[in-house]
């Protein structure tokens, strides 16, 4: 039996899986916490990293791992191998100003034509013109630029700074996968190449990037080989299994909505942004940032746990008697609103109750994710199925109320770390030279029952942002 790893490296945590690489039987799992803040010294993901692994039962036997992460955070070495600053991760709005100015210089269109995406404060690109812009000593300094995943494997295959690695700081050694690449804004999955000229227009300076390894390749580790790697979104949608016409939908820190397809996404308006998947395909993305965290609030204001909040919900009507939470807490990435906050309307002495405002808060928190549906398929993209995940995914309520928000039948898989288990599902691709089939169980499916006033009363509400 051979023993795979898949690892999650998280804006909260690093979880390990380790699985059979024939039946994806679970074998062992370990978890540790990363610090809080939208930018992170990454050693922290490194001793994470470490103790989940040892929790797990270390790398003893394992015949390769793949390691999945957190998009867009962007990791600057100097020449070597040090970390130059703490790593500016995707939910870090302070670039939304370099977002714009790229946009100005370059132009939307060109922009997506290039990449597949319109530059975002999420975006590595951004981060880097923020770095050029705010601290030019630090991006004077930059080598090397990579992802949380890249620098991870990286460091597993021995490589580092002199003294704390056994390789040594050999930048050209590092790594990536198209997922994580497609989401810099300076690599194009149309034609598989970076885009030299977008990141000299971001960082000043051309620097070292990682290579660019196929969905089945590897490079070599301590004693088991070790897979591409992958954005979490990007892992996610393969540990789920998805084929095109599935649509994933995540409830976590932020939301998501990604759909397996073979078809090349352009959006202008950079509401979705044409990703690439793990597995050759695309995986055109709508991502809020506003997501579990609401359920959070609103369940702390009214004093209840998150199944008593969903079990509210359920009490009330659908469309919450017209009142409408739009959910912009931290301001927004889709649509772009940095600056935005959230508001609660359409109230009234009648509709002003408990049940109303849980539900408001679920129909708010689906609707931004159920409008970014509508825009994947405007894409042009094929949709037959939600898979919906996440924590959020596990409430009662949530699910009945996802049945009302969309249009589209949706599943709940049972609960489990997809991320982790879609690097796993990678690691043994690269070992057998096959994608496992592993099965996905489900654990139910909410009666479609689609409200159209839920989707039309939250529209109204969030028209006056724009």
């Amino acid at each position: 039996m051979a023993k795979v790893i898949g690892v999650d490296s998280s804006t909260q945590s690093c979880k390990v899986v380790v699985r059979d690489a024939d039946t994806g039987a679970l074998l062992a799992a370990g978890r540790s916490s990363h610090p809080d803040g939208s930018e992170v010294d990454p050693r922290h993901w490194w001793d994470a990293l470490q103790a989940a692994l040892a929790q797990a039962g270390g790398l003893q036997d394992v015949a390769a791992v793949s390691i999945a992460g957190q998009q867009h955070g962007m990791v600057a070495l100097d020449a070597a191998g040090r970390v130059i600053r703490p790593a500016l991760l995707w939910n870090d709005t302070r670039s939304a100003a370099a977002a714009a100015d790229l946009i100005a210089e370059v132009g939307a269109a060109d922009y997506v034509a290039r990449t597949g995406v319109v530059p975002v404060a999420s975006f590595t690109a951004t981060k880097l013109r923020w770095l050029h812009d705010f601290e030019p000593d630090n991006a004077a300094r930059v080598a090397a630029v990579c992802l949380p995943h890249d620098w991870l494997t990286w460091r597993l295959r021995g490589y580092g700074p002199t003294g704390e690695s056994a390789l040594g700081p050999v930048l050209e050694e590092l790594v990536t996968d198209r997922s994580d690449a497609s989401g810099t804004a300076y690599w194009s999955p149309a034609t598989g190449d970076y885009d030299r000229d977008l990141l000299i227009r971001a960082l000043g300076h051309d620097a070292i990037l990682p290579r660019v390894l196929g969905p089945d390749e590897s490079v070599q580790g301590p004693g088991f080989l070790v897979g591409p790697g992958a954005g979490d979104n990007a892992a996610a949608a393969l540990g789920l299994d998805a084929r095109p016409g599935d649509v994933g939908v995540s409830l976590g820190t932020s939301g998501t909505v990604f759909a397996a397809t073979t078809t090349q996404v352009a959006d202008p308006s950079g509401i979705v942004a044409g990703f690439a998947d793990a597995t050759g395909g695309i995986l055109p993305l709508v991502c809020t940032l506003n997501a579990a965290r609401v359920l959070d609030v609103v369940a702390g204001l009214l004093g209840v746990s998150h199944d008593e909040l969903g079990a509210l919900a359920l009490q009330a009507e659908p469309g919450a008697g017209g009142a409408v939470l739009v959910p912009y807490f931290e301001g927004e990435r889709t649509p772009n609103l940095p600056d935005a906050t959230a508001s609660l309307a359409g109230l009234t002495l009648a509709n002003t109750t408990r049940t109303n405002l849980a539900r408001a808060a679920i129909e708010g928190m689906l609707c931004g994710l159920a409008a970014g549906l509508d825009a994947i398929r405007a894409a042009g993209v094929e949709t037959t199925r939600i898979l919906l995940i996440g924590g959020a995914a596990a409430n009662p309520g949530v699910q009945a109320i996802a049945g009302q928000v969309f249009d589209l039948p949706v599943h709940i898989p049972a609960p489990g770390e997809y991320v982790a288990d879609g690097a796993a599902r990678q690691a043994a691709w690269v070992l057998t030279g096959q994608r496992p089939a592993w099965p996905v169980d489900l654990a139910g499916s909410p009666a479609p029952d689609h409200r159209p006033v839920i989707a039309t009363q939250y529209a109204q509400a969030a028209a006056g942002y724009r």
